[in-house]
């Protein structure tokens, strides 16, 4: 079904021609790998540098061309170049590109947009950013959660569900799972799919996610980014108005310098680092009891007064948290009245409260490449 799908895109995209020189951009080969899945199309338009302004609507024609090929319930183009221009205080920066497919504007609806993110991978991130989500929606606010992780989604393990989207009027509906609006390129994919995309064809990804996605009012969003600095974390920061991001490290001298380079990531395009969160801050053994602090304590706690940052919390090495993960039912619900599940939920108010002291980022956005 998909190499018929790739079969008619292609057909398609012949009727669409750079004006200049009159050839299709299949022709011309600007065209990179055309990827479908589940009826969601995406590919990148690779256009010198100089030309990428003029081209915007050569990308939004290729776009609904590709829309229009029988099975494809939405596509996505974006270009491998970003566009330039002089400014007075130097050389030339790249403007911000537009806010989403076709210039829309992405999560309209949704008041409050939170990334949750890490320096690096182990740290318990995703686990942390599923639980805060349970929590927030258990005060009484309306939640989507979002897995930014193209390369490794773990959304659908830790929500307990393999449940595919559906599409209607051609927008695709969010798995609708403990209290949540949850949306994941692993709802869209066998579980395992090997991304192997690079990186325009992961911005595509996340603005389908965003922008074609039907999230409808929402209090608060908490994006799962991947781990470090890459595409997805500048996505995300380019693409839409975020409200802050929570920085989640484990004590040791590694993580934390880790979670520094994400912290200057996020200062460098103005998105306001709302705190650090301190994980496996200490090990509790199942059996009797004991504390350990095997990777340390208090590393974050300190990392963020040196760094004049508001310390969110710090949450245990606990056998539960890991299991109840793996079990597809957070903490937060699966054991309400738990010691670990009232860290949660007290990290989620103090995040609730920050966000509605109305913090905003100092200044506009810039574009990195």
């Amino acid at each position: 079904m998909s190499e018929t799908i790739v079969d008619g895109v292609k057909r398609a995209l012949r009727a669409v021609r750079d004006p200049k020189t009159g050839q299709s951009v299949i022709e011309n080969g600007m065209v990179e790998t055309v990827s479908v899945r589940d009826g969601l199309v995406q590919f990148a338009l690779a256009v010198p540098r100089e030309r990428a302004r003029e081209l915007e609507s050569l990308r939004q024609a290729a776009e609904r061309a590709a829309a229009t090929v029988p099975g494809v319930l939405s596509a996505t183009v974006v270009m491998t170049a970003h566009r330039e221009v002089q400014t007075p205080a130097g050389p030339a920066t790249a403007t911000r590109p537009p806010p989403g497919p076709g210039g829309q504007v992405l999560l309209p609806g949704v008041r409050r947009i939170v990334a949750v993110a890490s320096g690096k991978g182990g740290v318990g991130k995703s686990t942390t950013a599923v639980n805060l989500a349970v929590a927030l929606a258990a005060q009484g606010l309306r939640v989507g959660l979002l897995d930014a992780d193209i390369y490794g989604p773990s959304l659908p393990l830790m929500l307990g569900t393999q449940e595919k989207p559906r599409a209607v009027e051609n927008r695709i509906q969010p798995i609708a799972r403990w209290g949540l609006k949850a949306m994941s390129i692993g709802f869209l994919v066998e579980q395992e799919t090997a991304m192997i995309w690079r990186g325009p064809m992961v911005m595509g990804a996340l603005e389908q996610m965003m922008g074609q996605v039907e999230w409808g009012e929402l209090d608060v969003m908490v994006v799962d980014m991947p781990p470090g600095t890459g595409d997805a974390q500048l996505t995300m920061s380019q693409r839409v108005p975020l409200a802050g991001a929570v920085i989640v490290s484990t004590p040791q001298d590694m993580a934390l310098t880790d979670a520094r380079r994400g912290v200057k990531m996020f200062e460098k395009v103005n998105v306001p680092v709302l705190g650090l969160i301190e994980n496996m801050s200490f090990f509790c053994c199942p059996q009797c009891g004991h504390r350990s602090d095997i990777f340390g304590h208090g590393g974050a706690r300190a990392e963020a007064a040196r760094l004049g940052l508001d310390f969110l919390g710090e949450l245990p090495l606990k056998l539960a948290i890991r299991e109840t993960s793996d079990a597809g039912t957070p903490i937060v619900l699966a054991a309400p009245e738990s010691e670990e599940a009232g860290l949660y939920r007290a990290i989620a108010a103090r995040l609730w409260n920050k966000l509605e002291a109305g913090v905003a980022p100092a200044g506009p956005r810039i574009v990195m490449e």
